[in-house]
């Protein structure tokens, strides 16, 4: 769901640790707790490895020893911010095989898109590839679902632009819900950046108050943890 899904799409090169999300079930623990045994991999930081700690949205943190994955860092939650419950995600997934025929489910698009609207400034240029591949990959056969997501999801002016001058009706549509699509439509270049760059410093405001009860809970658990 994070770095290494984003790798999958082509959205980026390299990612230095997994993320996963699970689904909250103890049968899905219990194996994890197997692939992490597997993988010797021992948890670095707070929160506990609790799933009523993930269940509130905290992410659990490991490293792995193992031959082979020596220092990989693996990422564990059970919820992400203003997105669906697992079912949903899992439902709507991406699914890719190797020449292995190992499988790997990924997040789709734009719940990947979505799941990196974070407060990290490095995490926007891969929302922004993200979309432009989505679009590039699937131009040629627009659905009214792809349209609407391109249409509330693009982060360059120059697709806004051309999204506008291909789907006008869509993009009349979405105005009122994305007001800078009229900046698009009318080609005020400099208003289109300054509009899609404050659309990002909201979003990063809305994951920092999600993340800021959470962070004070942290700090309770490392202070329980020194003081024991």
């Amino acid at each position: 769901m994070g770095g290494q899904a984003c790798v999958f799409y082509g959205a980026a090169q390299v990612s230095k640790d997994i993320d996963f999300l699970l689904l909250a079930e103890p049968e899905n623990f219990a194996r994890l707790q197997a692939a992490l045994a597997k993988l010797q991999a021992d948890r670095i930081a707070v929160p506990p490895f609790d799933p009523a700690a993930l269940a509130r949205g905290h992410a659990v943190h490991f490293r792995c020893s193992a031959t082979g994955v020596e220092g990989l860092r693996v990422d564990i939650m059970t919820r992400l911010r203003a997105m669906p419950e697992f079912a949903s995600l899992w439902e709507r997934r991406t699914t890719l095989v190797d020449d292995e025929d190992i499988e790997y489910h990924l997040l789709c698009i734009p719940d990947l898109v979505h799941a990196k609207k974070t407060q990290r400034s490095k995490d926007w240029p891969m929302i922004e590839l993200l979309v432009t591949i989505h679009y590039r990959e699937n131009a040629r056969a627009a659905t009214d679902h792809h349209v609407d997501f391109w249409l509330r999801e693009a982060r360059t002016p120059e697709l806004l632009v051309e999204l506008c001058h291909r789907f006008p009706t869509c993009a009349a549509e979405l105005t009122p819900h994305r007001p800078l699509i009229r900046l698009a439509h009318e080609r005020l270049l400099d208003d289109l950046r300054a509009a899609l760059d404050a659309e990002v410093r909201a979003e990063q405001a809305r994951d920092r108050d999600y993340w800021e009860p959470l962070r004070r809970e942290l700090e309770e658990f490392r202070r329980d943890h020194r003081s024991r």
